[in-house]
């Protein structure tokens, strides 16, 4: 049978029983809230549109519908009377974290959109958590609900983190958690494949390829993609064979050429935690450089919530082991951006990591440049979010 972990009782308001489709409905109509953008902004200084090479001295008009009115050269932009200006060192999108587990908070999304979160992808939380978030953060959010793990003989003890477990011991339970999920709403499916942490007997299985098998086929037809932990070389070459459509992590161990060659042939993404697993030695680093020498698109995720307890917000450390391995800093920032908004589950949902006219605003100002230095994250000047504007 699918058994599923849990959340403590008494941590949620009530309108988490909301379907995920329901709530992603509610989410989309909220009432706009807080610091309202008013007539509009406009933000000056340095601007990086999200997929340009190089910064320009500019300025970027917010208007009253949270949609970019205007971007571009100061010398360029008319700028209306009375309009707010607000000066910034770097104007830039707002960051997507493409591997996060959602907190049983009151505040959900509230300080993560303060530190420069614009949307999160969720890799493994019960379903009302999600539903939650959905309805309660002013971000975007996405997710994959409880992950899907084999079943371990002793049965599981309750899951610490109170992420959310689909456990299965068979191909036809496998299907029908993939059914559930799928009834249930999610973005995408979450399957572990064992290596690293977290994949001890006590907490979860990894499954095995005829349950593999069958997830991935039942999520593709339901239209879900699904991502793996894989942290391992042979849980790697299970996910690929299976042909799941991203690995959730960089993996720990060493990844010999014919791997990282297969996982750029079968244009698999790749989400880069890299911070959380530093003490995993320097393989996760190489082969993260690896992976973006033959091709495969890095994206940022943090795994905040689930390995570490990291505040929420951007990780200037995640950034820098992205640079480190072989992308630069811009390149870093890409894949946090226009990157990670691409990551499976988003399907094309506002933010996309860029700032173009007519398209929603999701645009953070820092009180530094990030290509020098990154720490500047930690506090932004200004996030403006659609029709909501939060200043330092």
């Amino acid at each position: 049978m699918v058994r599923r972990n849990r959340a403590p009782s008494g941590c949620l308001p009530s309108v988490v029983v909301l379907p995920l489709r329901v709530a992603r409905r509610v989410a989309m109509g909220r009432a706009r809230v807080r610091e309202e953008i008013g007539r509009g902004v406009a933000l000056r200084g340095r601007v990086w549109n999200g997929i340009a090479d190089l910064p320009f001295e500019g300025v970027v008009v917010v208007g009253m519908d949270g949609r970019v009115a205007a971007v571009g050269p100061q010398d360029s932009v008319v700028l209306p009377d009375g309009l707010r200006v607000i000066d910034c060192a770097w104007i830039g999108p707002g960051v997507t974290d493409a591997h996060v587990h959602l907190a049983a908070t009151a505040t959900s999304g509230h300080d993560e959109l303060r530190a420069g979160l614009v949307a999160v992808r969720d890799l493994g939380s019960p379903v009302e958590r999600l539903a939650h978030w959905r309805v309660a953060a002013p971000i975007v959010v996405v997710g994959a609900g409880p992950r899907v793990v084999g079943a371990p003989d002793p049965p599981p003890h309750p899951d610490p983190h109170g992420d959310g477990l689909a456990v299965v011991d068979s191909p036809a339970l496998a299907r029908r958690a993939v059914t559930s999920l799928a009834a249930d709403g999610v973005d995408l499916i979450k399957v572990c494949l064992g290596g690293g942490e977290g994949s001890a007997p006590s907490r979860r299985s990894p499954l095995h390829y005829s349950e593999l098998e069958v997830v991935v086929k039942a999520a593709h037809a339901a239209g879900l993609p699904v991502t793996a932990h894989a942290l391992t070389v042979s849980a790697v070459e299970l996910a690929l064979r299976a042909g799941v459509d991203e690995l959730a992590h960089v993996p720990l161990e060493p990844l010999p050429p014919e791997t990282v060659d297969r996982i750029a042939a079968a244009g698999v993404p790749v989400v880069s935690t890299l911070q959380c697993h530093a003490g995993a030695g320097p393989a996760p680093g190489r082969n993260a450089a690896l992976l973006h020498r033959a091709g495969v698109p890095l994206l940022y995720g943090t795994d905040a919530g689930g390995a570490g307890n990291r505040p929420p917000g951007v990780d200037p450390r995640e950034l820098d082991r992205l640079a480190y391995a072989g992308l630069g800093r811009l390149g870093a920032l890409r894949a946090s951006t226009s990157g990670a908004a691409r990551a499976a589950g988003f399907d094309g949902q506002r933010p996309s990591g860029r700032i173009e006219v007519g398209g929603y605003a999701a645009v953070v100002g820092l009180p530094a440049d990030p290509l020098v230095e990154p720490a500047a994250w930690r506090h932004p000047s200004v996030v403006v979010n659609g029709q909501r504007i939060i200043t330092a």
